[in-house]
């Protein structure tokens, strides 16, 4: 009998533990708070698409070359900080949004998070900064948005650079994903997993391979403050509900721009293979192999990641068409 008391005592506690830790969320991240913990923080802009706001940050001249990056899955335009400024000197306007639900960008509770929905985003984005074409940049989740823009609205697309591209639902089937898509549990739970900054740590750990540097602690708390709010729970849950990726290996022989694939030979979220498969169907395309290298490359090695990006950006395929 005192067995069973203790067990319910225990299980009353946890559930108090976890209702306080769900209820003190914060709803979202404070621009004006956070700013000194943001990479590059002078170089951020807020936009109005579609009623939304918009974080964006943008380096390099209004004259030159536009250039977009678009980050991964439950992350942020963080992830290309080594790479902004580089790109702006290297002589392009390069242009870093926070995807819709997460990082500094809005949180809307009637958005649906699709890969289609973060499309429109960015395509919106180019219409309010008077861009009618593009050298467009995916990494991972990221990649599948910038080859829907590029499907759907081809003329947009000058360029085409897919990082680590997720082009299928495989991701969907990784223990936390499983987690993050069950119904009530992935509600109650995914929270307490995403906004755990030890958790993070060794995710960063497991994404960066064996390079330790990017896991500097303003790094990981710039990264960790907006995953530890309701708006980007509520985003991360809805995209992998309505994850569809399927159609960018589908139709990726479809695609007609200039493609760039570039790869981590231990990225261990996208395997290599998916980039192969990449390089085979689409037409005009090459593929970069990074050594020792895990899921975002732009990261572990910017300098050559920026050379590469660089050069065929700048590169006039004219001749060749």
């Amino acid at each position: 009998m005192k067995k069973r008391y203790w067990l319910g005592g225990l299980s009353a506690l946890v559930g108090a533990f976890v209702a306080a830790k769900l209820w003190l969320r914060p709803r979202d991240v404070e621009w004006e708070t956070n700013r000194d913990i943001v990479f590059n923080a002078d170089y951020s802009r807020f936009a109005v698409v579609d009623g939304v706001q918009v974080h964006y940050q943008e380096a390099g001249e209004l004259s030159a070359p536009p250039l977009l990056l678009i980050h991964g899955f439950a992350s942020s335009n963080l992830v290309w900080s080594k790479v902004l400024l580089p790109l702006g000197a290297a002589g392009f306007r390069v242009i870093a949004p926070d995807l819709l639900g997460y990082g500094y960008s809005g949180k809307p509770r009637e958005q649906d998070y699709t890969i289609a929905s973060q499309a429109r985003m960015v395509m919106g984005l180019l219409r309010q900064l008077n861009i009618a074409r593009v050298c467009l940049v995916g990494s991972s989740y990221g990649g599948a948005v910038a080859a829907t823009i590029a499907l759907d609205r081809p003329e947009l697309v000058e360029k085409l650079v897919l990082v680590g591209a997720v082009t299928n639902n495989k991701p969907t089937r990784y223990l936390l994903m499983r987690l993050f898509g069950s119904p009530i549990i992935g509600d109650i739970l995914s929270p307490l997993v995403v906004g755990s900054r030890r958790l993070l740590r060794l995710r960063m750990k497991r994404v960066y391979d064996r390079h330790a540097w990017p896991l500097d602690e303003r790094r990981v708390q710039a990264r960790h403050l907006p995953l530890a709010t309701r708006g980007t729970h509520r985003a991360i849950i809805r995209t992998v509900r309505s994850w569809d990726a399927e159609r960018i290996s589908r139709d990726a022989h479809l695609l007609r721009e200039p493609t760039l694939i570039l790869w981590g030979d231990r990225d261990r979220e996208v395997p290599l293979a998916d980039g192969q498969h990449l390089q085979q169907e689409i037409p005009h395309s090459r593929l970069f192999v990074f050594r020792e290298c895990g899921h975002l490359p732009h990261e572990e090695y910017p300098a050559k990641f920026t050379e590469l990006v660089s050069e065929f950006c700048q590169q006039d395929d004219s001749a060749a068409d």
